[in-house]
């Protein structure tokens, strides 16, 4: 009815000859905007394996509710990121207390 979908909850869809392609660059970027880390360099492993946050005691406090929301956003993305999976599952077990450290 309203052709082709193009665009949905932040997801890109692009039609190819080999396949659909899904992607969530826009919200990616939107999201890099958002924290002020938009010009940040790039990394092949964003956290290594059988890495310990730990408690953070001791360190400036943060806003919990902010890093609360970042997680949220960021679990999202693994949707057409699997290969950032283990990092959203550590530092979501630190959602209770967050510190300097954990952002």
């Amino acid at each position: 009815m309203f052709g082709k979908l193009k665009y949905f909850l932040g997801i890109e869809v692009a039609y190819l000859k080999k396949g659909i392609f899904i992607s969530q660059r826009k919200y990616v970027i939107d999201l890099l905007k958002e924290i002020g880390m938009i010009n940040c360099k790039t990394t092949g492993v964003p956290i290594e394996q059988n890495h310990r946050i730990g408690s953070d005691e001791g360190s400036p406090t943060i806003n919990k509710g902010q890093y609360q929301r970042l997680v949220g956003k960021l679990i999202y993305l693994v949707h057409t990121r699997p290969d950032i999976a283990y990092a959203m599952s550590v530092i979501s077990s630190c959602m209770h207390d967050p510190g300097e450290r954990h952002l």
